[in-house]
């Protein structure tokens, strides 16, 4: 990881790009994080709330950051 790296919501991503940016951020398979979010919303070990929270104070990526 690099020390200068940023969190960002990822502009192609499904619904909003937090799932997308914080895979990015930590090297993980976009895919996973999706599905690991998904079951947690669903069972309620993650509220929808912390998803819409973090959807709103990480800043949407650079246009020149995505490929």
């Amino acid at each position: 990881m690099e020390t200068n790296q940023r969190l960002y919501r990822t502009r192609n991503g499904v619904l909003a790009g937090v799932c997308g940016g914080l895979a990015d951020y930590f090297g993980f398979n976009r895919g996973l994080i999706r599905l690991a979010t998904a079951i947690l919303i669903l069972f309620g070990g993650l509220s929808l709330w912390v998803y819409i929270i973090l959807w709103i104070i990480i800043p949407k990526a650079p246009a020149q950051l995505n490929p």
